[in-house]
């Protein structure tokens, strides 16, 4: 399709064309910890394929970074036209959004396919900006659950004490290891890996996707391969990446919105790679814990997002929308009929 031909479609499909006549090259800037050769970065190559379709002419250079702070950096100062960057990590673009990733906000598949198909909705596209920042797109990458170097850590109670890693940028993990009664050791997702697995700390979140780049059975495991930590199957939260673009350089609403329906109807791209990284994890390395204990980190990890949203951390918009979600997907949540969110 050439360049005349490409414009008379989008206008007719009601896309305005704003890019298509700019030769303009638009920065793309993506975490990935293992940088070009990640699936993260592989995803983001999809992504740009697709820009045309929209309207969005300009060629596209793609950037990896593998330290996130970097990135977040550039995409402040402007040297980023766009970035897909972990959710968390794009609190100050759109506390909304960012909220998804709320302690157990989202605990199951079922739980962040419905956000998500929500969050897509042209009725929610107001709440995709803030100042000259918008959401374009959400993308799941696993459940996120606890990871402990000694599988005798099993409790709340025999967590008390240890050395947890706690991201240097979310204050909602320090509560919760507050909670917990250990100790909170900061970090970055630079370094975390390398403190788990030289047991500098003992405990850390994370999703499947984590394993392998990260190394960190290498913290669960000794020198010979024997097992002694463990990955706990209780579910934290539900871990997302968020596509976030300059609204100067992508000022089409129309267009933006379609990219954001878009990135929602390719969830099942995402899950293959996170079934492929969850499916490499050795099954020994995976621990269920007794119901009673498992029950108490869900109360724990209630608690604290409670907390954190009273103390303006979480929307509390957004901590409405999950709940709903949460009772729509199980509505023998005993939380169903309680009305503390």
């Amino acid at each position: 399709m050439n360049r005349i031909a490409a414009v008379t479609l989008f206008s007719a499909l009601g896309l305005h064309t704003a890019h298509a006549a700019s030769n303009t090259k638009l920065a793309l800037c993506v975490y990935d910890p293992l940088s070009q050769a990640g699936d993260i970065y592989r995803y983001a190559k999809d992504y740009v394929l697709q820009m045309p379709r929209f309207g969005i002419m300009n060629p596209f250079e793609l950037k990896a970074y593998n330290n996130e702070t970097i990135l977040v950096n550039a995409f402040r100062s402007g040297q980023c036209d766009a970035a897909l960057m972990t959710t968390l990590r794009s609190r100050e673009f759109n506390k909304y959004t960012a909220s998804l990733e709320a302690l157990g906000g989202t605990t199951s598949k079922e739980d962040i396919n419905l956000a998500l198909q929500v969050l897509a909705s042209k009725q929610l596209a107001p709440k995709m900006s803030q100042g000259d920042y918008e959401v374009i797109g959400l993308v799941p990458l696993g459940t996120v659950y606890l990871m402990v170097d000694n599988r005798n850590i099993n409790s709340v109670e025999k967590a008390a004490g240890k050395k947890i890693a706690v991201l240097d940028y979310d204050n909602s993990e320090a509560l919760m290891v507050k909670k917990f009664g250990a100790k909170p050791v900061s970090t970055d997702l630079l370094t975390i890996g390398s403190k788990f697995i030289n047991h500098q700390v003992n405990i850390m979140v994370g999703p499947a996707v984590m394993v392998k780049p990260f190394e960190l059975v290498k913290g669960m495991t000794t020198a010979d391969g024997f097992v002694q930590g463990a990955i706990v199957r209780v579910p934290i939260l539900q871990f997302t990446a968020t596509m976030l673009v300059h609204k100067s350089k992508f000022s089409n609403p129309d267009a933006n919105q379609k990219i954001r329906e878009y990135v929602y109807s390719q969830l099942g791209t995402a899950y293959k790679y996170i079934d492929n990284a969850e499916k490499t994890i050795d099954p020994k390395l995976w621990m269920d814990i007794a119901p009673k204990d498992k029950q108490a980190f869900i109360n724990l990890i209630r608690d604290t997002r409670i907390d954190l949203t009273k103390n303006g951390t979480y929307d509390k918009d957004m901590m409405h929308l999950l709940k709903n979600v949460r009772c729509k997907t199980d509505p023998s949540r005993s939380e169903c009929a309680l009305k503390d969110e």
